[in-house]
């Protein structure tokens, strides 16, 4: 694998970014509410910046890690500070850019212990940052913890709709991910006899039997596969969704679940090929299985953010269908999906917070008609409803394409049964916006105040990238292909 260090640390200064911008948030006294708020604003855009950088910067000639920054800090144990860029982190890094500025916009309105609730926000996006970027095995699992602790008093305290019950079943289901994946890492450390936690080192062939590829393989896709809420193991994620505040719905089904897909590409699969392809047929059964059920499940909601939560467990099934596909076309797509998903459902989450501060009701029967009084925050849930539905021109649309074609060749009736599904998806997703935005208007919401340029901003900024990657996939998937290409390549070899 090309390496290409890095002149300036900017993934570093991702890092501090939120660092910094936590410790500022810290300093600055909590009844100076708006204060905070525009230094959330700053900090979270320069992290949208920095990322934005990195993915123009970023030589698709070249390939490999790019922009990589390697200090060792314990050398006794084979750890070090390596952070890197390449064709499968650099889509989630500007996603996470992208949903963490959206998301400190949509909370604009928040007055309630304004300070508490965007320091934890800022502490739970710096876990997801370091995650995304680190090549080390060791780093991989102490960010991994600090993006999912945060997350409990974000739902117990801000959230609604059993808050408690939510905050503390996402914080159990998610403790027992990190419960298979410690072993696995120190399974894989201590077998490789190299004393190193470098993922680029131990990715070497030979480096792993057979047998310890396909053990760590099971351990490590089932402890993450849980964050990716893969079925029967997603149970924590409809009720998390629910339960959270809209910025940490955003963050939670656009970015966290991402950690889960992504912690299986980069370590279960990049570490254990042979595994990988040992257990790709539970994966894929697991994935489509995934797919009918978050689909049959949502129809039967009447909650809006249940609805997108058991949405969501559909198009995740999608990212583990790519992903047990082993093929260049389902890895691209995976990752493909993994980013236009995380934007269509941070959009679908932001457009239903408006709407929710607004009637006080999330229930689909007690709203309808809304197209009429609320014309532009309709537009942003429809705009999103669309992509979710893979509708021809947003980015989703893509993501899908490539994974059904890789399912149909590799596993056609999990394939066929997977389009099936996602046509029902697309049905009931227009049923939801038929009853919620037209139809007999409840005339109780007769006079509410539509969405105003300034709090429409985050929700531009994320149709804008649903509608940039939909007409153009070729940006984004130019990218994925500098690390799937040799990827796969180097499996036949």
């Amino acid at each position: 694998m090309p390496i290409a260090y890095a002149n300036f640390p900017y993934l570093t200064a991702i890092l501090l970014s939120c660092v910094v911008g936590l410790g500022a948030i810290i300093a600055i006294p909590g009844e100076r509410k708006s204060q905070i708020k525009w230094v959330s604003a700053v900090f979270s855009g320069m992290t949208l910046a920095l990322s934005l950088y990195l993915f123009i910067a970023f030589d698709k000639d070249l390939g490999g890690l790019q922009f990589v920054e390697k200090v060792p800090w314990i050398p006794s144990l084979g750890i070090h500070y390596f952070n890197g860029v390449d064709g499968f982190n650099l889509p989630n890094l500007l996603l996470t850019g992208i949903v963490f500025f959206t998301g400190v916009l949509t909370m604009w309105e928040l007055e309630t212990r304004v300070k508490e609730f965007f320091a934890l926000y800022f502490l739970l996006v710096t876990g997801v940052f370091g995650l995304f970027m680190s090549m080390d095995l060791f780093f991989i699992f102490v960010w991994y913890d600090v993006s999912l602790f945060p997350m409990y008093l974000l739902i117990a305290v801000w959230g609604t709709t059993r808050k408690e019950y939510g905050a503390m079943k996402l914080t159990l289901y998610l403790l027992a991910g990190s419960g298979l994946i410690l072993p696995a890492i120190v399974y894989l450390f201590v077998n490789s006899g190299l004393n190193t936690f470098d993922i680029v080192t131990l990715m070497e062939p030979g480096t792993f039997s057979a047998y310890e590829q396909r053990l760590a393989f099971l351990l490590l896709y089932l402890g993450f596969g849980i964050l990716a809420g893969v079925w029967p193991f997603h149970t924590w994620s409809p009720v998390g969704h629910v339960a959270a505040p809209h910025g940490v719905s955003m963050v939670h089904a656009g970015v966290l679940m991402k950690i889960g897909a992504f912690g299986v590409l980069r370590v279960a699969i990049c570490l254990c090929p042979e595994g990988w392809q040992y257990w790709s047929q539970l994966m894929a059964f697991l994935a489509a299985f995934g797919i009918i059920y978050g689909v049959l499940v949502g129809l039967r909601q009447t909650d809006l953010k249940y609805v997108i939560g058991y949405s969501s467990v559909s198009h995740m099934g999608i990212v583990g269908l790519g992903l047990s596909t082993v093929t260049v076309d389902g890895l691209n797509g995976a990752v493909f999906q993994m980013f236009a998903h995380g934007v269509m459902t941070a959009l679908l989450f932001s457009s239903v917070g408006y709407i929710y501060d607004r009637t006080h009701t999330k229930l689909i029967p007690e709203l309808g008609g809304l197209s009429r009084v609320m014309p532009v925050a309709s537009t942003y849930f429809i705009v999103a409803a669309l992509a979710g539905m893979g509708v021809p021109g947003f980015a989703s649309f893509w993501g899908e394409l490539l994974v059904l074609i890789a399912a149909i060749e590799v596993y056609p009736v999990r394939g066929v049964l997977a389009v099936l599904a996602l046509v029902v998806s697309a049905l009931f997703m227009l049923r939801v916006v038929q009853r919620t935005f037209y139809g007999p208007m409840n005339e109780r919401y007769a006079e509410l105040p539509d969405v105003p340029p300034r709090l429409g901003i985050p929700r531009m900024i994320l149709v804008a990238a649903l509608v940039f990657f939909g007409l153009f996939p070729s940006v984004l998937l130019d990218v994925i292909e500098t690390a799937s290409i040799p990827f796969i390549s180097g499996l036949s070899r």
